[in-house]
């Protein structure tokens, strides 16, 4: 199951807070990780912080359609995690 992001707050700099449906709630920093053709807009942290929290995605967007996958920000949070697939999961059983 993908994580669903349900809260996000900007804390200034490159850093949100983040809270996820399971409770997996804290702050990260994710000035590292834009890179890429869109995310050069963002890279000013005036334009960083007109994110939008967009719940059907489940996830952060921002104006030029810039997003990060539920999953990534959720295993900024808890390194550990790891999305398994559906066969993955049959074969365990």
């Amino acid at each position: 199951m993908l994580p669903k992001l349900k809260e996000a707050e900007y804390r200034g700099d490159y850093r949100i807070w983040l809270k996820f449906a399971d409770g997996v709630a804290g702050e990260i920093d994710l000035e590292s990780d834009l890179w890429g053709e869109i995310f050069e807009p963002i890279k000013e942290q005036i334009r960083f912080a007109e994110f939008e929290l967009n719940h059907e995605l489940g996830t952060i967007v921002w104006p030029n359609g810039a997003d990060f996958a539920p999953e990534f920000l959720y295993q900024k949070l808890r390194p550990d995690y790891s999305l398994k697939s559906v066969h993955q999961k049959t074969n365990a059983a």
